[in-house]
């Protein structure tokens, strides 16, 4: 189902001043370059994909995953891939930091090691636990639309709102995997989880 995006959305980013609006960093959190140019309401998976690759900017990892991590900042997806050519699409050419952004499908949580941001598809329900157990504390940013992903561990839940795509984050989580979303980022969550008891 194409996303509604708000026309405004474009027109506040423009006025950005010295403090971002909390639309201005919606609007940037969904924007790659060549996106918009593909068709004017893109697919619920080509705004998950961006959602992606935009995290990389608003969250900061601790230095030593840019020492061990010194090639490519990778995207991985485990389990079955909802996003087509999307995400491939999204990253085509991407640099930050110096680096290219690539996306990459992988078949293990022991694979997930390397990568920056791991997306867990809906076909890991079972395994979910197990996956997050295996990641322990290592400094990847998970993220996920199965239900209740928030509350079980997970850092970044995505949720339908209507035709519109929204997240959760669970502080806890990133704060226990080294990682630091951005005060901006917060901002735009639906939701944001402090406590690292479980079911809270």
């Amino acid at each position: 189902m194409p996303m509604d995006f708000e026309n405004s959305l474009a027109s506040q980013a423009r006025g950005l001043g010295p403090r971002f609006t909390a639309a201005a960093i919606t609007w940037l959190l969904v924007s790659v370059p060549g996106l918009q140019a593909q068709h004017a309401k893109p697919t619920e998976y080509e705004v998950k994909a961006t959602y992606l690759y935009n995290f990389i900017r608003f969250v900061e990892w601790p230095a030593k995953v840019a020492q061990v991590q010194n090639g490519s900042i990778v995207i991985c997806v485990l389990g079955r891939d909802p996003f087509g050519p999307a995400l491939n699409a999204i990253v085509k050419d991407e640099v930050i930091a110096g680096k290219s952004v690539v996306a990459q499908q992988i078949l293990t949580a022991q694979d997930a090691l390397n990568c920056r941001v791991l997306f867990i598809s809906s076909s890991e329900d079972a395994r979910l636990k197990q996956i997050l157990t295996t990641l322990g504390d290592a400094s990847v940013l998970t993220v996920s639309e199965l239900p209740e992903f928030t509350q079980q561990g997970g850092m970044v839940q995505f949720i339908s709102e209507g035709n519109r795509v929204r997240f959760k984050v669970n502080l806890a989580s990133t704060e226990h995997a080294g990682l630091r979303p951005s005060s901006e980022l917060l901002k735009v969550a639906i939701n944001v989880k402090r406590s690292a008891r479980p079911g809270e």
